[in-house]
């Protein structure tokens, strides 16, 4: 039976009797967890069973784990990772040993994740901050030059891979000029279409090979000036699929995002499930966990099908083997290497 175009959050560390029916019913492609998913590695590793028991299928299980203030997977449980930035002002110092941080930084949290039955990871960040932005981005990427970016990001999409984790890149095209948080209100872009394919799409081109990307929130008026890119007919086709060349899984950010619920689209979940759907987005992806919203999110959506699902596949198939790793000697390693930054 074919998957619905979804990846659902769910409501706590177990599932309730409810999600475990609207599941099976559902048949989401995928699952993502959040802080209030995880307690101790054996829940998490009994979810993620549990969650793939409901699909009959070892379905994608995604998460954010940057590292910084992005990371579900906390001490006392789990190593502590910095941000980004720290990693950039490695790779400021010494750039040899700045990407091999950058490697195994990701290696070690594709270990950890694989521990727990955890298959995705809602990473690396290529947004290329401005000055003046929002913080929303600020030290979730790795720098602020391009070509340091795309750098560090193909040394951290080596390092999940390597683990046995399909990495996603976000978030397409570029959320790092944005003025507000898209988790509050609706950013507007008004930078001019050169501009911008010379600056913030730069690293998106880049690394248009990457099996799977989500989107950004958010307005680029030279494309639509109305429609956010997630939801937008004109901007998601021309920005995402011909200018960036990204033909990988593309995943909505969190339909629950307030910058989606503004004026007539105020919380419409099943429009924006269509509308995200119809606009190019292969995958519908929905948050928040509470039960009501799922369901509308399921009703607006459709089945894997023609490209999405070939999209999918692959998706499914990207990161499917965990090399072997000494992590005593690798955490070493990464430890000597982020004191490296600390001296620059």
């Amino acid at each position: 039976m074919a998957e619905l175009a979804t990846i659902f959050g769910l409501s706590g560390p177990r599932l309730s009797f409810g999600e475990k029916a609207f599941f099976r019913d559902a048949n989401p492609w995928g699952f993502i967890l959040f802080a209030r998913n995880i307690e101790t590695p054996d829940q998490v590793r009994a979810l993620s069973a549990s969650l793939r028991d409901c699909v009959g299928r070892d379905a994608h299980i995604f998460i954010d784990q940057e590292g910084g203030r992005v990371r579900r997977l906390r001490p006392p449980h789990w190593d502590d990772y910095p941000s980004a930035l720290e990693l950039a002002r490695v790779f400021d110092f010494d750039r040899r040993k700045g990407l091999r941080a950058c490697y195994l930084h990701h290696r070690l949290m594709a270990y950890d994740l694989r521990r727990l039955g955890i298959s995705a990871d809602c990473a690396p960040v290529l947004d290329l901050p401005i000055a003046g932005a929002d913080p929303i981005i600020s030290d979730r990427a790795f720098g602020r030059n391009p070509a340091d970016i795309i750098a560090m990001a193909h040394a951290a999409m080596a390092g999940l891979v390597s683990g046995g984790v399909a990495p996603v890149i976000k978030h397409i095209p570029g959320h790092g000029r944005a003025t507000v948080d898209s988790h509050k209100a609706l950013p507007r872009i008004d930078a001019r279409k050169m501009q911008l394919k010379t600056t913030d799409f730069v690293p998106f081109i880049a690394l248009n090979d990457a099996p799977m990307a989500m989107t950004a929130h958010a307005v680029f008026s030279d494309w639509d000036a109305k429609n956010p890119v997630t939801t937008s007919k004109t901007a998601l086709p021309q920005i995402i699929r011909d200018d960036i060349g990204f033909d990988g899984l593309l995943m909505s950010d969190d339909l629950d995002m307030r910058a989606l619920h503004t004026g007539a689209m105020d919380g419409k979940l099943t429009a924006l499930t269509r509308k995200s759907l119809a606009a190019g987005c292969d995958i519908a992806l929905q948050c928040s966990g509470k039960l009501p919203a799922m369901v509308k999110v399921a009703k607006g959506a459709k089945k894997l099908r023609g490209k999405a699902a070939e999209r999918a596949f692959i998706a499914d198939n990207c990161a499917v083997r965990e090399k072997a790793l000494n992590v005593k000697a690798a955490r070493a390693e990464y430890d000597d290497l982020l004191a490296t930054g600390q001296l620059s």
